[in-house]
């Protein structure tokens, strides 16, 4: 398994940032990496939808846990390997801190971590502060 994540502090609401995270369609203003999302349905547990990255090609994928306000992780497949994008948000002392994160585990992990894990972790604090200033406008 591989697991890497990036936490930053943000000034926007709990509530504001659950409203960006869930806003499937949307995903593409704050993390430029994505072309075009969509959801099959509502924001919970088993819900599949699309992601097209910028650079390669779409694929499906599940939201495998939401817990309101809190966190979601949703799953996508890749050949004999499974990513997880993590994404969770706590309270500290008054302050709101957002967690984003990749897990890939299967058998390919040491290549898919490299190939793709790397460069999504890379991208992650652009998309996060992104996401934190356009919560704050809502």
């Amino acid at each position: 398994m591989w697991i890497k994540k990036v936490t930053i502090k943000t000034d926007a609401t709990k509530e504001q940032i659950w409203k960006l995270w869930t806003d499937v369609d949307n995903w593409n203003k704050w993390d430029k990496e994505v072309e075009f999302s969509e959801l099959d349905g509502k924001f919970e547990v088993g819900i599949f939808g699309i992601l097209k990255p910028t650079k390669g090609p779409k694929s499906k994928f599940e939201l495998i846990s939401v817990d309101k306000l809190c966190e979601f992780t949703s799953r996508s497949f890749l050949p004999l390997t499974k990513m997880d994008f993590i994404h969770e948000m706590e309270e500290k002392d008054g302050e709101i801190y957002i967690t984003h994160g990749v897990k890939i585990r299967g058998l390919l992990t040491f290549l898919f971590s490299k190939v793709i894990g790397e460069k999504l972790v890379n991208e992650l604090p652009k998309a996060m502060d992104n996401l934190s200033k356009m919560a704050k406008m809502i």
